[in-house]
């Protein structure tokens, strides 16, 4: 299993960026799949989840209204889309995924068994 995230860089204060995360040995479809970031010295952070085969959507409440999680099923890839990027959304995105963990843990970082190597995103003021 492989998950490969793109999309990272460094964009304004305001500006928006897209997050991908290709999968592989996987179908994301029968998977739950989640984002998360990490600043130094902290834990993984929990933003954005999109539960297996129902496809229903979580966020954290800092980023509700701006990111959106989606998933095409026909690329395997799941997409973060970020607007109204702000400085504290710096941090290493990194995807997740997992074929079993139960609704009440989809925020949990410990509750993913595959995880992407991250995309690096900068927030410039």
């Amino acid at each position: 299993v492989q998950l490969v995230e793109s999309g990272g860089g460094l964009v304004q204060t305001g500006g928006s960026l897209r997050l991908s995360c290709a999968a592989s040995g996987i179908t994301f479809s029968a998977y739950s799949a989640a984002w998360f970031r990490q600043v130094p010295g902290k834990e993984h952070e929990f933003v954005a989840a999109i539960f297996r085969s129902a496809g229903n959507t979580y966020y954290a409440d800092s980023v509700k209204g701006r990111f959106a999680i989606s998933r095409d099923s026909a690329k395997n890839t799941v997409y973060l889309q970020m607007n109204s990027l702000k400085p504290e959304n710096t941090a290493v995105y990194y995807c997740a995924a997992d074929r079993s963990l139960i609704l009440s843990s989809i925020r949990r970082a410990g509750s993913y068994d595959y995880w992407g190597q991250g995309t690096q995103v900068t927030v410039s003021s």
